[in-house]
């Protein structure tokens, strides 16, 4: 699935409907600290061992009395200001989360009540895993383009709930936040263009990666909690396969498709899996000139806001400048992908 407008286009796409640009971006870290010291014990490992495998050196958690839709508001907030955009002109919410505070009612709904939007916004969560954010801007670019108004799309997870802490596979890995962006009307007042989306998949077996426990199969019981089935579970191996395997021809295709080349890219935000994941990009996509950008050494793995957490990071720092492309790229367990390109103001 890919929508895209022309390369050089800038008030419109190609069929003559209205671009739709980033107008602000926003994100939220809880302020618990977890530090390596404090994983490596439980999961019989090292500190040392810990940053190796995959170069995080904290993470952040949320504190007893708060959930998903506390991260998605706290970011939504900083988005909305950053955007100059009342919650009451929002006619879209979408929340990109595979750890709502509830099985229902929606994350965007909770967000909804709380910033007080209007009863005409729509609200729904995407559950694509740690693709939900991108999964989260195709749809509403689409929704955009067809029936105007302003979007708010948010990434959020609090994956410390899920964490095994003797799990060494997985444990040190992750780490809860929030990012926002509010979407409308550009390129002219907005941050950056979206240029082109694409989601893509590659359907696999649970057994993957994610959460058996406390779905319809396998609702919640004294069994299922014995069994540590309601963690986290990977196949960190398998998991990395599929990504070489996928994410090289479905990014040159991508491209292709939208009439860009890599060495048209000025930066590439892919998702934080973990940091040695990332380090690894520029040689598995063959780039040398697109800049980098991580956060999972200080972050972890906060799911569906690993992207616009590190796009949010960069944007603040004054990293991508006017004029300068960005892809985004992502992939979450199921498995499912998102591609996302980007021209900045």
């Amino acid at each position: 699935m890919t929508t895209a407008t022309d390369h050089g286009t800038q008030d419109a796409t190609h069929d003559g409907r209205t671009a739709v640009a980033v107008l602000g971006i926003g994100s939220y870290l809880p302020s618990v600290v977890i530090t390596n010291d404090l994983l490596a014990e439980p999961a019989g490992v090292t500190e040392e061992w810990i940053l190796h495998k995959t170069g995080i050196e904290t993470r952040r958690a949320v504190k007893a009395d708060e959930a998903t839709s506390d991260l998605a508001l706290g970011a939504a907030r900083a988005a909305l200001e950053d955007a100059g955009v009342k919650a009451s002109e929002l006619s879209l919410i979408i929340v990109g989360t595979a750890t709502p505070d509830v099985i229902g009612p929606c994350v965007a709904s909770q967000v909804a009540l709380a910033l007080e939007a209007p009863r005409t916004a729509g609200t729904f969560d995407i559950q694509a895993a740690c693709a939900g954010f991108l999964t989260g801007i195709s749809v509403a670019q689409n929704q955009l383009r067809a029936a105007g108004g302003y979007a708010l799309v948010i990434g959020a997870d609090t994956y410390s709930r899920f964490r095994n802490p003797a799990d060494k596979r997985t444990t040190a890995l992750w780490g809860d936040g929030a990012g926002a962006v509010v979407l409308g009307p550009g390129p002219a007042d907005g941050r950056g263009e979206v240029i082109a989306t694409r989601l893509a998949s590659c359907p696999v077996e649970t057994s993957v990666g994610g959460i058996e426990a406390g779905g319809s199969r396998l609702p919640a019981s004294h069994e299922t909690v014995d069994a540590g089935q309601h963690f986290v579970r990977m196949n960190g191996r398998r998991i990395m396969e599929i990504f070489v395997e996928n994410v090289p021809p479905m990014v040159a295709s991508f491209l292709e498709d939208t009439g860009y080349r890599l060495e048209d890219i000025d930066h590439v935000v892919p998702h934080q899996g973990n940091q040695r994941m990332v380090e690894g990009i520029p040689a598995l996509l063959g780039f040398t000139r697109p800049r980098l950008h991580a956060s999972a050494f200080e972050y972890g793995n906060t799911g569906s806001a690993s992207i616009p957490v590190t796009l949010d990071r960069a944007v603040g720092r004054g990293e991508i400048k006017a004029g300068e492309t960005v892809l985004a790229l992502s992939i979450g367990a199921g498995m499912t992908f998102g591609f996302v390109l980007l021209r900045w103001k």
